[in-house]
């Protein structure tokens, strides 16, 4: 509809519920809390609805409350590569907001969800002034390092069951998605968007894996009962068996 609020115009002030999943908030001092809660705003975003795109000036930090997003790009050939899905208690974009560049991902909405932002003039309130704010971001980088280094190994793999294993193991990473616990709630279509298989793919890929004990599939989700097993080398082995 052509006067469908974007995004933007639907923010909001956060609820005590949203903000209590936010998990970078409980390292904070209390005058620092109070100024990040002041400025955070919260959004419900549509399905299709997109937080960030390429090439756009930076604004806010963002997270997710709840939900599921996409980060993805286009390459020169105009194939789209999926850096990773960011399910609840996730925060991402922190590289961008430091160095206050345009951004070089796109950020979509597989699903309704509620999404944050701490503006970026707060964003680095935090870190000159928060010990507790830093050692979080720290944290976030070495994580997203070894998150988009996993993408790209990845992305080259031609094993599908190995694609899926690996892209529902970042999906479970406790440090940058500590809102996911142990149940990962994921339609199979929106597992296929991020790991680029046809559903029915995925469908057989985790039959697979629950057989060998690694996941349990549950109504609307997926628990993991064998998150190094879903990490492991070893894994290649199995299932090329």
């Amino acid at each position: 509809m052509p006067n469908e609020p974007t995004l933007h115009q639907r923010r909001r002030e956060a609820t005590p519920a949203e903000l209590a999943g936010i998990p970078w908030l409980a390292v904070l001092q209390p005058h620092e809390r109070a100024k990040a809660v002041e400025s955070i705003k919260v959004g419900d975003a549509l399905p299709g609805d997109y937080l960030c795109r390429v090439g756009r000036p930076v604004t806010y930090w963002f997270g997710v409350v709840e939900g599921l997003l996409k980060m993805s790009t286009d390459n020169a050939q105009g194939r789209t590569i999926t850096f990773s899905g960011l399910p609840p208690g996730g925060w991402f974009g922190e590289g961008t907001v430091l160095k206050r560049e345009t951004y070089r991902y796109d950020i979509q909405a597989l699903r309704r969800s509620v999404v944050a932002g701490l503006p970026a003039d707060t964003f680095h309130w935090l870190l000159d002034h928060s010990i507790g704010f830093n050692r979080f971001v720290m944290n976030q980088l070495n994580e997203r390092l070894a998150q988009f280094i996993a993408a790209r190994e990845i992305d080259r793999m031609n094993n599908p069951d190995l694609r899926v294993a690996r892209n529902l193991a970042a999906l479970f990473n406790p440090v940058l998605f500590p809102g996911v616990g142990e149940v990962l709630r994921i339609t199979q279509q929106e597992l296929a968007y991020l790991v680029g298989l046809s559903r029915q793919r995925v469908n057989e890929a985790l039959a697979s894996l629950q057989e060998q004990g690694m996941i349990h599939i549950e109504y609307g989700g997926v628990r993991v009962l064998d998150l190094q097993a879903l990490r492991s080398t070893s894994f290649r082995d199995r299932t090329h068996a």
